[in-house]
């Protein structure tokens, strides 16, 4: 059976925006599995995905302050239909990104990461994918602001990469 996720990082509700986009919502409802790459800036969202959610994977970003870093950890980590994910906010620049993650998490199969805002999907070396599904509220510098969607079968991920109308 095929395990369905929602790939979100960088909301930065309410500070960003108001609320995530009711697109954004849908597929939160329409997903197995919720995956948060930190940069909540308030647990108001955490609370409300928390709820929403059949399954939350989530970690802590550098604008999240004590109250959100008491109830996530740095790194969230999960084996999801045989793939094993791990989440986490940072990775520091881009350049040599495969190499530094492969080195620091070699027994995963996926690594979510947030913070740049910049959409991202590659492997590393052995084969480790990265993604950043980028902002769903705060664009930054890049044309659209982004989500993923992903399915698991069979221990293969198939991911979706979501631009949202301007707004």
């Amino acid at each position: 059976m095929d395990l369905t996720m929602t790939l979100l990082a960088d909301t930065h509700v309410p500070k960003r925006a108001k609320d995530l986009p009711d697109e954004v919502w849908a597929a939160v409802g329409a997903s197995d599995v919720v995956v948060h790459a930190g940069d909540w800036t308030e647990a108001a969202l955490l609370d409300e995905l928390e709820s929403r959610s059949r399954r939350l994977i989530a970690c802590y970003g550098n604008n999240d302050g004590p109250e959100l870093r008491r109830r996530l950890p740095e790194v969230a980590r999960a084996e999801l239909d045989g793939v094993r994910l791990a989440v986490v906010h940072e990775t520091g620049q881009k350049q040599g990104r495969e190499a530094r993650m492969e080195a620091l998490y070699p027994d995963v199969d996926v690594l979510v990461f947030g913070h740049s805002h910049i959409p991202w999907d590659t492997r590393t070396a052995s084969g480790v994918r990265l993604l950043n599904p980028g902002s769903p509220t705060d664009r930054r510098r890049q044309p659209y602001c982004t989500y993923m969607t992903a399915v698991i079968s069979a221990g293969h991920l198939e991911v979706t990469m979501h631009r949202l109308p301007l707004r």
